[in-house]
C-alpha cells in the first residue's frame, strides 16, 4: 500500500528529516539555491517547491532594491555655459529620439553643437542612451549635454564616455592659451585644444606634444599623433620617425599614415625600395611578386602582417607597401602618366595591386589618381578625397549612365552633403523615373537622398509628387530654421 506524500506546500506540511538538514533555509544565500539546484532537489533532500520558492523570494529582494549604504551625495551640477536649445528645436528633438524621422537625428546634434546650444534637461537620458550605443554622435554630446550631462555621466557608469569627450569647443580662429586645459582637462577637451594649437601654431603644438610624451598613455599618443596631421611637414619627420618605435601598433600605425603623405620621409623611401622589387614592368603589363615574408623592418614601416580573414598573407603584405609607396614614384618609375599606369595589364595579384593603389589614394589624399583611378573603378572611398563640389559632379555623371542599384547606393552615400545642384537633379530624375515601375530601388535612393538634398528643394520634390521626399525635406528645412 502506498503511503500518501504530504504537500510541502501545504501550511502544515512536514518536511523530510535525515538528510534535510542540508536544505537551504528560507535565507539561505543565492548560491546555496544555485548548488541545490545544480546538484538536484532530490539528491538534497530539498522539496523542489520549496527550492523553487526561496529562489523566487530572493529574486524579489533584489528587484526590490537594495540596503542603504553610508555615503554621501552627489553636490549639484556646475552652471551651464552654453544657452538652451530654443523650445520648438527641442520639441523636435524629443519627437526625433521617440522615433520620429530618427534618421536626422545626427543632423540635428551637428547642426546645434554648431550653433552654440544645449539640449533641454529631460532629453539628457535618452541622448546619453543613444550616445551609449551609436559612438558616431558622442563627439557633439559633450557640449550638448552640458555641464548636467556630465554631471549625470558621472552616476552612471554606461554614460561614463561623455567625460572623455571635448565640453567646450573653441571659437573659429580662436588660438588656445597654454594652461589648465592641457595639464588637466579631459581626454577630448585635451584633444581638441591641441587641434587649436596645431591649426594655429603647428611648431609649438607639436613640442609640446614631445615635452610630455612619456606620461601620455597609448590611447592619446596615437590620436595626438593623428592630430599632427594638420600642418604636415617634413619638419615633423624625425618625431614621426621615432614613433615607428612605439611599443603600441596604434601609435606606429599612426605615424606610419602621415609618413606616407610625406614622399621625402624615409619611411617613403623604404617603401618605394620595396615597392621597385614587387612589382615591375615588362612591355605592357605589369608584374606583381609579393614579399614572400614580413620582417621586423616591414612592421615597424606600418605593414601588419596578420591579413583579413579570406585574403592570402602575401596578397595583404603587397597592397600594404604600395599603399605607403608614393603615388608620384610610379610615372617616374615607368616613364609613363597615372592612366597609362592603370591602363597597364595585371597578370597575378591584380585585385591586390589596384587595393593598395586606392589605399595610397586616401592615405596621400591625391586628388589626381583619385580622378584617374574613380574613372576607372568608382568607388565610393575615391570620392572622399575629392573636393564635394567634384564628388557630386561626378557622381551625377555615374547616376546617369549607371542602374541604380546597392553599389550606387553606396556611393552616393560617400557624397558629402549637401548634394550639388547635378547630382540633385539626376537623382530625383532616377526617382521619378523607378518610384512607379520599381519602387522598391526608389525606396533607399529616397531616404538617402533626404538626408543629402538641399532641404530648401522641399517645394520642388512636392510638385514632382514624391511626397515621401518632400516631407523629409520640410521637415529638416524646419529643423535647421529652429537650430539658426
Amino acid at each position: 500500500m502506498n503511503t500518501p506524500t504530504a504537500d510541502p506546500a501545504a501550511p502544515n506540511a512536514v518536511v523530510p528529516t535525515g538528510e534535510a538538514a542540508s536544505a537551504p533555509a528560507e535565507d539561505a544565500s543565492w548560491e546555496e539555491l544555485v548548488s541545490a539546484a545544480l546538484v538536484g532537489a532530490d539528491r538534497r533532500s530539498v522539496p523542489a517547491v520549496r527550492l523553487l520558492e526561496d529562489a523566487a523570494v530572493q529574486v524579489t529582494r533584489a528587484r526590490a532594491g537594495r540596503r542603504p549604504h553610508a555615503g554621501r551625495l552627489p553636490g549639484p551640477a556646475a552652471e551651464e555655459t552654453r544657452p538652451l536649445a530654443s523650445r520648438a528645436a527641442g520639441d523636435r528633438l524629443a519627437r526625433m529620439l521617440g522615433g520620429e524621422q530618427a534618421r536626422l537625428v545626427p543632423e540635428w546634434l551637428e547642426t546645434a553643437a554648431t550653433a552654440g546650444v544645449r539640449v533641454p534637461a529631460h532629453l539628457i537620458p535618452g541622448l546619453l542612451d543613444l550616445g551609449a550605443r551609436d559612438r558616431s554622435i558622442r563627439p557633439h554630446l559633450g557640449p550638448l549635454a552640458g555641464a548636467r550631462g556630465r554631471w549625470l555621466a558621472e552616476l552612471n557608469p554606461a554614460w561614463a564616455y561623455v567625460l572623455e569627450e571635448a565640453v567646450l569647443p573653441r571659437a573659429e580662429g580662436e588660438t588656445p592659451e597654454a594652461g589648465e586645459t592641457w595639464e588637466f582637462g579631459t581626454r577630448g577637451d585635451r584633444r581638441a585644444y591641441f587641434a587649436a594649437l596645431r591649426a594655429a601654431a603647428p611648431l609649438r603644438a607639436r613640442e609640446l606634444l614631445e615635452e610630455g610624451w612619456a606620461k601620455e598613455t597609448p590611447e592619446d599618443r596615437a590620436a595626438f599623433v593623428g592630430l599632427l596631421g594638420d600642418g604636415l611637414s617634413m619638419e615633423d619627420e624625425p618625431f614621426l620617425e621615432a614613433a615607428l618605435d612605439d611599443r603600441r601598433r596604434e601609435v606606429r600605425q599612426a605615424a606610419a599614415d602621415l609618413l606616407t603623405r610625406l614622399p621625402e620621409s624615409r619611411l617613403a623611401g623604404r617603401m618605394t625600395e620595396r615597392a621597385a622589387r614587387f612589382l615591375t614592368r615588362n612591355g605592357g603589363k605589369l608584374v606583381a611578386e609579393p614579399p614572400k615574408a614580413c620582417d621586423s623592418t616591414m612592421e615597424r614601416d606600418g605593414v601588419r602582417p596578420g591579413p583579413p580573414a579570406g585574403m592570402a598573407k602575401r596578397g595583404w603584405w603587397l597592397q600594404q607597401v604600395l599603399a605607403r609607396t608614393p603615388l608620384s614614384f610610379w610615372p617616374a618609375h615607368f616613364g609613363l602618366s597615372p592612366e597609362e599606369v592603370i591602363g597597364l595589364k595585371i597578370g597575378d595579384w591584380a585585385r591586390e595591386v589596384w587595393m593598395g593603389w586606392t589605399r595610397a589614394v586616401i592615405l596621400q589624399r591625391d586628388a589626381a589618381w583619385a580622378r584617374v583611378l574613380f574613372e576607372a573603378e568608382p568607388l565610393t572611398d575615391l570620392l572622399s578625397v575629392l573636393p564635394p563640389e567634384e564628388q557630386s559632379a561626378r557622381a551625377a555623371l555615374l547616376v546617369a549612365r549607371e542602374p541604380m542599384d546597392g553599389k550606387m547606393i553606396m556611393t552616393l552615400g560617400g557624397v558629402a552633403r549637401p548634394w550639388g545642384t547635378h547630382l540633385a537633379r539626376a537623382v530625383l530624375k532616377t526617382i521619378v523615373e523607378t518610384s512607379g515601375m520599381r519602387p522598391w530601388d526608389a525606396g533607399e535612393l529616397i531616404r538617402l537622398a533626404g538626408e543629402r538634398l538641399d532641404p530648401a528643394l522641399h517645394a520642388h520634390v512636392e510638385r514632382l509628387g514624391v511626397t515621401e521626399l518632400a516631407a523629409t525635406l520640410r521637415f529638416r528645412h524646419d529643423m535647421l530654421k529652429e537650430l539658426s
